[in-house]
């Protein structure tokens, strides 16, 4: 039984997938600290960004999960964890392992990767959930965020 399988029996399925630009999903995108603010004040509809994209969210509206397969100009290489806000009940842990298989079946094979500006989260421990989830750390970037992946 897949990992999607065993967490729908158990809890019914969490993630369903939403368009990039929905205005309820937009709003939470502008509460996350990497929300890009454009200089002239400008607020375009889609706030993805170019690439192959997927977007989550519960039915509630509560939690908002990107995921992006672009060229990175980092040097990662995989399906980037975009953005993730968690405003609901849900353990944001498990919400992370959804998504994970989620984009395990839409990218077979594909490591997943994301940033952390650690200054930006009030938490002492930031990236906390994603190690919860079972990823791990990796190193920084040279702008000095904390990058952590799930291979």
């Amino acid at each position: 039984m897949s990992v999607v399988e065993q967490m729908c029996r158990q809890n019914g399925p969490h993630w369903i997938i939403a368009q990039d630009g929905e205005l309820e999903l937009r709003a939470m995108y502008e509460r996350h600290y990497s929300a890009y603010k454009y200089r002239d004040g400008r607020t375009p509809k889609l706030f993805v960004g170019p690439g192959q994209k997927l977007v989550l969210t519960l039915p509630k509206r509560e939690a908002l999960y990107v995921w992006r397969k672009f060229k990175d100009d980092s040097g990662q290489t995989g399906i980037n964890c975009a953005v993730f806000r968690n405003e609901s009940q849900h353990l944001s842990s498990d919400l992370i392992r959804e998504a994970d298989a989620i984009a395990d079946f839409c990218w077979s094979g594909e490591r997943h990767y994301t940033y952390v500006r650690a200054e930006a989260i009030q938490s002492r421990n930031p990236g906390y959930c994603f190690l919860c989830a079972g990823w791990k750390h990796c190193g920084y970037t040279k702008t000095g965020l904390f990058i952590l992946e799930r291979a």
